[in-house]
């Protein structure tokens, strides 16, 4: 009898890291300006580029300062810093923007779940 418990306590193991992997909250996806603040995710959400004069009467086109922020820490209010997550989302995560998260001081955001690698 000994040995069957040795052989089932492993398997109980595994089932519940399985099961607790799968119930993990998403992490947090913020849009940040180009020193890693928190700003409104409208901003992130406006796509293409800005123009700024040239200084011959002309314009350059030049890439928007804000980006979507994934993971790491930091908070969802405007001008928190933010570190440790990337500017890109991992495989197998799923993200939550801060109207996911409800609550005061909600701005408009979503969620992303990345489905690359699985």
């Amino acid at each position: 009898m000994k040995r069957s418990t040795q052989v089932v306590a492993p398997i109980l193991a595994a089932a519940a890291l399985a099961i607790t992997a799968g119930c993990r909250e998403p992490e947090m996806q913020r849009c940040v300006d180009e020193n890693n603040h928190v700003v409104a995710d409208n901003l992130c959400q406006q796509t293409g580029q800005q123009q700024q004069p040239d200084g011959h009467g002309g314009f350059i086109f030049v890439p928007s300062p804000y980006r979507f922020y994934y993971g790491g820490y930091g908070g969802y209010g405007i001008g928190s810093a933010v570190g440790g997550g990337m500017f890109t989302p991992a495989p197998g995560h799923s993200y939550a923007g801060s109207t996911t998260r409800g609550g005061f001081g909600s701005t408009l955001g979503g969620s992303h779940s990345s489905s690359a690698g699985e």
